[in-house]
């Protein structure tokens, strides 16, 4: 039983894993079981180069930002289960008991976190009558999204990057899966609101 499960490998998804990967020291997340199923195969980086987006060196490839972001939650937040080559097919339960099936596999967790793309049709069995026309999208890109209030869909399922209905932009979708990150650790702490910071020891 996870007490998250991240859908996603891409920008929103890992980023919501580097936070709360980097929460482990805190005694409300210490025992914390955290995994995250990093299926990148439709992630619009793929093809993406970026010359704007703050703290990433010009002309990096978005293709080099899935695979680096892979290699950094392994080394710094080994505690993270990752689970590769496999794609999500139905969610069902509720909080506390959520059932994720997977082309492979069946896991089970408290809370879901979905960071998948916001191309339809929606592949997620499951969550059809949350899904919505992307707001902040163009409609001849036919894109959705998932009905959400502050990345909340319902008790115990939040969603971030595109498929919350933002625009799809690196550092917007990074912002958003770290704010997931916090009110999952709020969540954790009784209500009391958490950010997690590194600083250099002086």
């Amino acid at each position: 039983m996870f007490d998250v499960l991240i859908i996603g490998g891409g920008v929103s998804s890992m980023s919501c894993a580097l936070i709360l990967g980097s929460s482990s020291q805190k005694p409300f997340a210490s025992d914390k079981i955290i995994g995250i199923i990093t299926h990148q195969k439709a992630s619009s980086l793929q093809s993406a180069v970026f010359n704007n987006a703050y703290g990433i060196e010009p002309g990096k490839l978005g293709s080099e930002i899935l695979a680096e972001s892979i290699q950094q939650l392994e080394k710094y937040y080994p505690h993270i289960v990752q689970i590769s080559n496999e794609k999500v097919l139905k969610i069902t339960g509720e909080a506390g008991n959520f059932s994720v099936s997977t082309n492979k596999q069946i896991y089970f967790a408290k809370l879901i976190i979905i960071g998948i793309g916001a191309t339809n049709p929606f592949v997620i069995e499951g969550l059809e009558h949350y899904i919505i026309t992307h707001k902040k999208s163009n409609p001849e890109k036919n894109k959705i999204q998932l009905q959400n209030e502050d990345h909340l869909v319902s008790d115990g399922i939040y969603v971030c990057g595109t498929l919350a209905g933002h625009r799809s932009q690196l550092s917007i979708a990074a912002g958003s899966g770290a704010a997931v990150a916090t009110d999952v650790l709020t969540l954790w702490n009784n209500g009391i609101h958490v950010q997690v910071h590194d600083s250099v020891k002086k």
